[in-house]
């Protein structure tokens, strides 16, 4: 309030206050100017009180929509229960049991608000997930399986190459609830490889490598971790492979599942995010055994399939 008093009012009481420790001025002549100042400044802040949402100059309502538009929110919907996501300005998401459904519209993020490896350069179209979104999820995805599997012990089989690190990250934020908590759960974990696509297409020829002797799965609660599901004829048939090895119970967690018209309608029973039908790399995901050492699911760009086309 005292910034609003005019200057001439303040400059007035500068020179009382001084000349009256120099010349012994009477104090009542201070006095009356004191009282005259607080009148005036009760009477600015009313009028600041009054105009609290009068924008700053430099920032107009116009500008500070810009700023409004374009978050993540817009692009995430719920098919179920409309449950919002609390907590966080730019991820507003609403989730359901099959995952984050982000929209077909949702154009990713600008490269440059992130780092990734240089030799990427141009290879890129967007940064689609980043890192930090991906390992929160991940961590929810761990308390739901902890939710339910906490009073069993498990064989986590992971689905390689793409799936070790959602795995990794998984496995770890299991273990840290279970540290934490008085539900403790036993994991044991087992690795199988899967190959089934030639550049950026999903062939009928599956090749399973490790699954000679599963053997450890008989009678056993089974977790598969695979990091994405396209049509789901992959995860179809490595689910009849699993099952001849008789586990007592076979639960999926899959980090991304697409949306592709021509899919076998395989849901995973834990999902991260649900995506629209885009070839995605990074964290662990590869084309053609390249960008597995992006930490951000990116979406690749068409020259990037050029260049690493075989």
């Amino acid at each position: 309030a005292t910034q609003r008093c005019r200057s001439p009012l303040l400059f007035s009481i500068i020179i009382i206050c001084f000349a009256s420790q120099k010349y012994s001025l009477p104090i009542y002549s201070f006095r009356m100017f004191e009282n005259v100042f607080r009148k005036k400044c009760r009477e600015d802040l009313a009028t600041v009180v009054r105009h609290t949402r009068v924008p700053p100059p430099h920032l107009s309502f116009t500008k500070a929509k810009t700023f409004r538009t374009g978050r993540v929110s817009d692009w995430l919907t719920d098919r179920s229960n409309k449950t919002k996501m609390a907590g966080c300005p730019v991820i507003k998401a609403e989730v359901k049991c099959g995952g984050i459904v982000i929209k077909d519209e949702w154009p990713g993020y600008h490269l440059d608000l992130f780092t990734y490896p240089a030799h990427y350069s141009g290879d890129l179209e967007c940064v689609y997930l980043p890192h930090g979104i991906v390992m929160d999820r991940t961590e929810r995805l761990a308390r739901n399986i902890m939710d339910d599997l906490g009073a069993h012990d498990i064989v986590v089989l992971c689905v390689l190459k793409g799936g070790y690190q959602f795995c990794a990250d998984l496995v770890e934020c299991i273990k840290a609830l279970s540290r934490n908590s008085d539900t403790s759960l036993l994991m044991r974990v087992d690795f199988i490889r899967l190959k089934s696509y030639l550049n950026d297409k999903s062939t009928e020829d599956l090749h399973i490598v490790g699954a000679e002797d599963l053997s450890v799965l008989r009678g056993k609660n089974v977790l598969i971790v695979e990091a994405i599901v396209d049509t789901g004829k992959t995860m179809s048939a490595l689910l009849k492979h699993v099952e001849t090895f008789r586990p007592k119970m076979v639960k999926v967690a899959g980090l991304l599942v697409k949306r592709v018209e021509d899919g076998v309608g395989i849901l995973p029973d834990y999902v991260g995010f649900e995506i629209p039908n885009r070839f995605v790399v990074g964290y662990a995901l590869d084309y053609n055994e390249y960008f597995r050492d992006l930490n951000h699911i990116c979406v690749i760009s068409e020259r990037g399939k050029m260049k690493y086309r075989i």
